[in-house]
């Protein structure tokens, strides 16, 4: 008869002995990830001495890929999206404060020779350390988006960034720890904006770490139309204005008020659209151009997208738009 006591024993070694032969199994997949010759590895090779790299740079890469869940070895310079997806995976699994000086600024260089910064236009933006320095940013240093500060990218590595600050809502020691609103609006592309912690701060500058979860609000993939339009605007407190639609397109408006939203500000306007009749709908605030329409200098301007149940009034104004065309075609 067996003692439950030798039972116990005998469920204990045969889980601890199939726990060996999985890290057994793991450590061999490793091995061979680092050892064996991967798929694409010719590609890669030639695509590699285009780029005129540095031994140096050409090691890192290759840890990049190692490191990477892609198959292919020339994957990684195949777009921006990927080539920064491997950086992720390879900051995580070294942990990005353990990395050598010379292997982090190795993956800098590596970003500008394969053009996979925010300056080349053709890039897929996947994280912050794309921007580049003297690249402006909107800055919301409360949840509320109240506080707004227009700021600058004033430099940047492959651990941190910093912005600038001039202590217009107490001092940058005060936002150490807190959570940050960042948007950076790319022109004719999109704004991409995250929530970052600020790490610590260096005079006039607040110091932040990076993110690769940018959330992306396409801008205008639309015709527009400059069609000066009254509006009337109801702010989140209640109060109303009125103001111009200085143009329209089925996925964004350029609009003038008296007074300045912040950035991720909900609105709702009322405006009237010829032949379709009254429009009564909800944006949200993208970007403040400040007073920069000479006709109307008392006005704000400001990007805007539509937002919350549109549908209808999209629909209308792309026929709206279409017979504009037409009719100036005719």
């Amino acid at each position: 008869m067996i003692l439950p006591s030798h039972l116990l024993l005998i469920v204990v070694l045969l889980i601890l002995g199939l726990l060996l032969l999985v890290l057994v199994e793991i450590q061999r997949s490793n091995d061979r990830r680092e050892n064996e010759e991967m798929f694409g590895t010719k590609d890669f090779d030639l695509k590699v001495a285009e780029y005129n790299l540095s031994p140096k740079e050409i090691r890192t890469l290759e840890k990049l890929v190692r490191a990477s869940k892609f198959e292919n070895k020339d994957a990684v310079l195949n777009s921006s999206h990927l080539f920064e997806a491997a950086v992720s995976d390879f900051y995580e699994f070294r942990n990005v404060d353990n990395v050598r000086d010379e292997t982090l600024e190795a993956v800098a260089r590596l970003r500008d020779k394969l053009k996979f910064d925010a300056a080349n236009p053709f890039s897929v933006i996947a994280s912050t350390r794309q921007f580049n320095v003297g690249n402006r940013v909107d800055l919301l240093l409360d949840s509320g988006g109240a506080k707004l500060k227009h700021s600058e990218i004033v430099w940047r590595a492959e651990k941190e960034w910093g912005v600038s600050y001039d202590g217009s809502f107490g001092p940058a020691s005060s936002f150490v720890g807190r959570e940050v609103k960042v948007r950076w609006t790319r022109p004719e592309d999109a704004v991409y904006s995250t929530t970052i912690r600020v790490a610590r701060c260096e005079p006039g500058i607040l110091v932040l770490r990076h993110s690769c979860q940018l959330e992306k609000q396409q801008l205008r993939r639309w015709r527009r139309e400059i069609v000066n339009f009254d509006v009337e605007a109801e702010l989140p407190d209640g109060k109303k204005c009125t103001g111009l639609l200085y143009d329209l397109s089925a996925g964004g408006i350029l609009i003038g008020l008296p007074v300045e939203c912040a950035s991720g500000q909900h609105i709702r306007i009322h405006f009237e659209l010829p032949s379709f009749g009254p429009e009564d709908v909800e944006i949200e605030i993208l970007r403040s151009l400040g007073q920069k329409n000479a006709e109307h200098p008392e006005f704000y301007s400001m990007t805007a997208s539509f937002s919350g149940a549109f549908g209808w009034t999209q629909e209308r104004v792309l026929q709206y738009i279409f017979e504009l065309h037409k009719s100036k075609k005719g």
